[in-house]
């Protein structure tokens, strides 16, 4: 049966779903207005990233149907990313205090990892490991991450966007390469239904993807991850690495902070990309050039774990050095100096 005519009907009807979400946002005043922790200088419209939700989650539905993804994984995928669009989506509307944003952060995630079986065992310098409920935890608490870090690093205009279809794509080649070309469906609906919304969110954007679509963004994402952990450890980390760029700085930001006090659950634009961005004064080209490293230094190296079986660890440690380096040069996680918005 063939299927791909599905894949720009996708990106058509999130297209519309984005259209409809900013005509509502303007009409209710949901806009994101300029402070001194934006990266923004006009008023946008937020909560475009609910576009993102309801497409791919019509997508899972229709695998599905169509006997491409199991019940489990619909019922991980639905679960988890519902429950974490809802409490983004009610934030983004008025604000959720963090203890009860992070109680349902925590519940998603452990709805998620059961469904999918936890942690599978993986490989750490040719070493196999089974962690066991060890492992299980951990995969919760790297699902909460997840969807965090994509909450922080959607800081500038399309960044968040493009790295998840970048991503998606190296996803779907490690897929193909590694002869799992079936469980590449569930990444290609992702990156057309995230398409869709990239049109109003590439700079400047018209409209902010919000706490609902960052997060659900960031536990599919996870769960992609986790799925393929289960398939082959090499898998695992192929989207580790793929994922570098916003797992680096995000948590290169957060322990830089948390040393020095600051409250981390509080708003701030001390990530690497937002320096960078008042550094080039745009963001632009930011966005374009993270993913351009995406595609053109960590899809190589995740592809060299599939292709020619490199040791995964060593691998990662290659592909996250460069980008630890990005982080130091753009002072991810330091004060912020007297510096104009953009």
């Amino acid at each position: 049966m063939n299927l791909y005519w599905i894949v720009p009907l996708l990106a058509a009807v999130s297209f519309a779903l984005t259209a409809g979400l900013r005509r509502y946002a303007l009409a209710r005043s949901l806009l994101d207005v300029p402070n001194g922790r934006s990266s923004h200088s006009v008023p946008t419209p937020r909560g475009g990233g609910v576009a993102i939700v309801l497409s791919y989650s019509a997508a899972l539905v229709a695998l599905f149907g169509w006997g491409l993804i199991s019940s489990a994984v619909l019922i991980a995928f639905l679960g988890a990313g519902g429950i974490t669009a809802v409490i983004g989506f009610l934030d983004d509307h008025g604000h959720i205090a963090a203890r009860w944003r992070l109680l349902a952060h925590f519940f998603a995630a452990a709805w998620g990892a059961y469904w999918l079986g936890g942690l599978a065992p993986f490989t750490v310098l040719g070493f196999a490991i089974d962690a066991g409920w060890i492992g299980h935890l951990l995969a919760v608490v790297y699902l909460v991450w997840m969807l965090n870090l994509y909450n922080f690093m959607d800081g500038i205009d399309g960044i968040a966007s493009l790295e998840a279809i970048t991503v998606c794509v190296g996803g779907a080649l490690l897929y193909g390469v590694s002869g799992n070309l079936q469980l590449a469906w569930p990444v290609v609906l992702l990156a057309a239904c995230v398409v869709g919304f990239l049109c109003w969110n590439f700079p400047p954007a018209k409209i902010f993807m919000g706490d609902a679509g960052s997060g659900f963004l960031g536990v599919v994402l996870g769960l992609l991850s986790l799925q393929a952990a289960w398939v082959s450890p090499g898998l695992l980390w192929g989207w580790l690495i793929l994922l570098g760029v916003f797992i680096v700085d995000a948590t290169f930001t957060l322990f830089r902070r948390l040393f020095r006090g600051d409250k981390v659950y509080e708003a701030h634009r001390s990530h690497a990309y937002q320096f960078a961005s008042r550094s080039q004064g745009s963001h632009r080209p930011v966005t374009l050039v993270v993913g351009l490293i995406n595609l053109l230094w960590l899809l190589p190296i995740a592809l060299g774990v599939v292709l020619y079986n490199w040791d995964g660890t060593l691998a990662l440690i290659l592909a996250y050095v460069p980008l630890v380096w990005l982080a130091v040069k753009y002072k991810a996680g330091q004060l912020e100096g007297r510096t104009s918005n953009i």
